[in-house]
Formats: C-alpha cells, sequence, structure tokens
C-alpha cells in the first residue's frame, strides 16, 4: 500500500485552456460578419424610423414648440415646460373621449368581429359549392386601401348617398340617417365600416388556424354520437384557441393605433363623436400648430400601447410562448 501510494505522486494539473486555432477563429469572423451583413441593414431602419422617432418625441414633449420649430428652439428655457402637455392631455375632454372610443372600437371588435370570424371560419372551412369563390369575395375588402375605402363609404353614406337611396328604393324610408353626420350612431357606422374593412382578414387567419386541427378527431366524435356544433364547441373551437388569440393581439393593438379609416371618413367628428388618440394627434401636433403637445399624445398612446402589449403577452399569449426558443442553440 505505501509503495502504491508513492508511486501515484503528485496530481497533474489541468493547465490552461487551450488557444483557439486561426481556422476556429476565422469561422466565428465570418460568422459574426454574415449576421452584421443580414441584421445590420435592418437594425439601422429600426433604430432610425422606430427608436429615434419615440425618443424625439418623448423630447418634444416637455417644450412648447411652435409649428415650424428649429433645434434652437430646444435651447430656449422659456420652451421647456416640463409635464405640462400631460397634464392638459389628460385633463382634456376631448383627448379623453377619444380614448373611450378607442376602447370601444377595442372591445366591440373583440365582441363582434371574432365571433362573426370564426362562425364564417367554420362554415367555410366545410366542403360547398363556391367555396373559393366566397373566401375571395370575404378578404377582397381587406386588401383595399384605406383611402379609397373610406372615401367610398363616406359617398355611400352621404345624406343623397347610395345607402339612403336604396333604403328609400325599398320602401324604408323611414330607416334613412345622417350617418356620418349624426354624433348619436357616427361612432358605430364607423365600426361597421371597420368591420367591413378588417373582418375578412380575420376570417382568412382563422380559416388557417383550422388547417391545423387534425380531421380525425371530429370524425371520432361524430363516430361517438356528438352534433355538428358539439364537435366545433368542445374540439374545434379549443384546437383553435392559439390562433383567436394571435388575432386579438393584433385587433387590440389595431384598435388603440386607429388612425386612417377615420381620418378618412369623419376626420374625428362630427362633434369628436369618432376621434381616436391617433385622429387627436395628428389634429392637435400636425394641423393645430402644437408640436410638444401632440407629441406628449404620441407619447401616451405608446405607452398605453406597450402596456397592454406587455400585460397581454404575460398573461394571454404565455401558454402559446411556453415552448418558444428564447436562448442560442449551439
Amino acid at each position: 500500500m505505501t509503495t502504491l501510494l508513492k508511486s501515484a505522486g503528485p496530481a497533474v494539473s489541468a493547465g490552461p485552456a487551450p488557444t483557439p486555432t486561426p481556422r476556429r477563429r476565422s469561422a466565428k469572423s465570418r460568422k459574426r460578419a454574415e449576421i452584421a451583413l443580414f441584421v445590420g441593414p435592418a437594425l439601422i431602419l429600426f433604430l432610425g424610423f422606430v427608436i429615434l422617432p419615440v425618443i424625439l418625441a418623448a423630447v418634444y414633449s416637455f417644450y412648447n414648440l411652435p409649428q415650424a420649430f428649429q433645434w434652437d428652439d430646444l435651447a430656449d428655457p422659456a420652451r421647456f415646460i416640463g409635464l405640462q402637455n400631460y397634464v392638459r392631455a389628460l385633463n382634456d375632454p376631448v383627448f379623453l373621449g377619444a380614448v373611450g372610443h378607442n376602447f370601444f372600437i377595442l372591445g366591440a371588435s373583440l365582441l363582434i368581429q371574432g365571433p362573426i370570424a370564426i362562425g364564417v371560419a367554420l362554415l367555410l372551412n366545410r366542403r360547398i359549392r363556391g367555396r373559393a369563390a366566397l373566401r375571395l369575395l370575404i378578404f377582397v375588402p381587406y386588401v383595399l386601401a384605406e383611402v379609397i375605402a373610406g372615401l367610398s363609404w363616406k359617398l355611400l353614406l352621404q345624406p343623397t348617398g347610395g345607402v339612403n337611396a336604396l333604403l328609400e328604393s325599398l320602401g324604408l324610408g323611414a330607416l334613412q340617417q345622417n350617418w356620418l353626420a349624426d354624433p348619436a350612431i357616427a361612432l358605430w357606422t364607423m365600426f361597421f365600416i371597420l368591420t367591413w374593412k378588417y373582418v375578412g382578414f380575420a376570417i382568412l387567419l382563422m380559416l388557417a388556424g383550422l388547417q391545423g386541427v387534425p380531421e380525425e378527431l371530429a370524425e371520432a366524435a361524430s363516430i361517438d354520437g356528438a352534433s355538428w356544433w358539439q364537435v366545433q364547441r368542445h374540439i374545434t373551437i379549443p384546437l383553435l384557441g392559439p390562433t383567436i388569440r394571435i388575432w386579438a393581439f393584433l385587433s387590440i393593438i389595431g384598435s388603440l393605433q386607429l388612425f386612417d379609416m377615420v381620418w378618412v371618413t369623419t376626420r374625428g367628428g362630427p362633434l369628436n363623436a369618432t376621434q381616436t388618440m391617433a385622429t387627436y394627434m395628428v389634429e392637435k401636433g400636425q394641423f393645430g400648430g402644437q408640436p410638444g403637445y401632440g407629441s406628449a399624445i404620441a407619447v401616451i398612446l405608446f405607452l398605453i400601447s406597450l402596456v397592454i402589449a406587455l400585460v397581454y403577452q404575460r398573461f394571454a399569449l404565455r401558454r402559446d410562448l411556453a415552448g418558444a426558443v428564447t436562448r442560442g442553440v449551439r
């Protein structure tokens, strides 16, 4: 035993790590160059057209700036007003009403457009005659430019426009309205236009999600005696959950940032009945000669959208993102 211990000798130290070979260093450098080549242009555009405007809007929101301001105006201490633009916005009944209109569109989209899209998608997913043509007709409004769609509906909904003329020809003249000029119904009219415009995208998204639902499950349930509605309620719609949640997220963000259709159709009127945060921001910042106040509204809109997006991702999309790859794969 003593002889064996002596012969074992002291332990050999591991020593420093081997130096990377020139070939390995060259491979790493080439990989970094490829990443910079493909990511660089997109990153520059993102920083220049997304991050930089957000930062500038946050800076401008602390100043009382003229319409055609220059950089020298930011150095004027008299122009700096701190949080007064934010205080003004949060106490402005028109802006608060615009926030309410955005959330009205948001809630109505989820409660009305969602069920319509799911129901139509379930019907179009069945083997019926003319299914391809119906899908095309439903999706056509979505691909139309917002300016064309908004101007078309603006003309149709005039007091002497096509909608009232159609009601008159059908003997329903009592239903004629000033659809876009009556503050009591203007927001509902705008929501109808938005539903006509965007429900096609929701239906197409639901149809794409239905392609991932195994037909074997529905066939097995039908053999066991389940009705068509029971199959949809207990099998199809639950498996369509990830698609529904993604559509809801897109609908929420779109409702909060709604601008183009409202601006083209009513420009926030009548009497601010269809005003949204984005239209109010452009009206005050771009055309009202108050870029500082408009920037404050833009920052508030950005923060509301960001908070809602993060909360939705944390609680609603959590199950869908649970298996996502969040770390680099080696």
